[in-house]
């Protein structure tokens, strides 16, 4: 019995992009809620699939990390002349929000930490700029 055939880069990206998606929906499901503490978990999955998505895109392989930071690294050093500058920039901008992003996904299995409301709505606001200039 033959297996499945393996998903092109472009299949792959496609799911990754979708459930990218999945996530920053769920995100906004867990604002609403309160969860906060998830919510920032899911937005950094989301944005983290979404790079690995972009990476695939630009005829590259993906680290196997979950650091954004180094995504976006990667990112910037593949990604078309025109773009570089911007995925650098926003590196630079959001270092600090991007880093709690990462925390994010440590903390979220292995130390509990609570989020504020606040924090959650400029990690989203990170997340959606990056996603929307990259």
């Amino acid at each position: 019995m033959l297996g499945k055939m393996p998903l092109t880069r472009r299949e792959e990206a496609e799911r990754l992009l979708d459930r990218s998606r999945r996530f920053l929906e769920t995100a906004d499901y867990q604002i609403e809620r309160g969860f906060y503490d998830l919510a920032a978990f899911s937005l950094e999955q989301s944005l983290q699939l979404f790079l690995k998505a972009r990476l695939l895109e630009y005829g590259a392989g993906y680290p196997r990390t979950h650091s954004v930071r180094v995504l976006l690294e990667a990112l910037a050093s593949i990604a078309p002349e025109n773009k570089r500058d911007t995925i650098r920039a926003l590196l630079n901008e959001h270092i600090l929000e991007l880093g709690i992003l990462e925390d994010a996904y440590i903390t979220s299995r292995y130390v509990m930490r609570d989020f504020r409301k606040g924090e959650i709505e400029k990690l989203k606001k990170t997340v959606l700029e990056v996603m929307n200039k990259c």
